[in-house]
């Protein structure tokens, strides 16, 4: 009798998560794929992800990330989350388009911070000003989709995508298949 070769087990791959300017809908999204979550973390381990409450990027061999770049800080963790993933995926409309926040593009931001801060309803009129606390980050003239500003390996569109289609794209990558949504899974409410 001859005996079996045992091959190790195959290690799990890496995933991290993260939010930019958004709704933060498609990280529910992702919760939505419901009890297949346990057989996900079968194949992967969550790095920074509001599943783990990790707040910085180690290395990953996926990353996810969901909004559009709106300010200063979005473009700095956006970089840094670049940085430290093999492959990078944009989910959701923000991310792939601007979605959402990128309506404000038409409009000029110093209108619309003087609106906002001094010209609409505000609690002490004598006191009003647009805030320049040096903590805060700089907001940027526009909304940009994050392709603008780093290389993105595959989109998911969406507003959200659905759980199905985020388990049906993940479940397709990590068996090392090229991913493809059937047009049933798309959907842009």
């Amino acid at each position: 009798m001859m005996n079996a070769v045992v091959k190790p087990p195959r290690p799990k791959l890496r995933v991290a998560t993260t939010s930019l300017a958004g709704c933060f809908g498609c990280h529910m999204s992702i919760l939505d794929i419901d009890e297949r979550l346990i057989d996900l973390l079968e194949l992967v381990e969550f790095d920074r992800s509001p599943l783990t409450d990790i707040k910085h990027c180690g290395p990953c061999d996926i990353g996810i990330i969901e909004g559009g770049i709106c300010n200063s800080e979005n473009v700095h963790v956006l970089r840094e989350f670049r940085a430290n993933c093999k492959t990078l995926i944009a989910i959701g409309a923000c991310a792939v388009n601007g979605g959402l926040p990128a309506q404000r593009n038409h409009l000029d931001l110093q209108e619309i911070l003087l609106e906002i801060y001094q010209a609409g309803p505000v609690i002490d009129l004598d006191h009003a000003r647009i805030p320049d606390d040096p903590e805060l980050p700089l907001p940027l003239d526009k909304v940009h989709p994050i392709h603008e500003i780093v290389r993105i390996d595959y989109f998911i569109p969406g507003c959200p995508p659905s759980g199905d289609a985020i388990w049906t794209f993940l479940t397709e990558l990590i068996a090392g298949r090229t991913p493809s949504l059937p047009y049933s899974q798309l959907h842009f409410d």
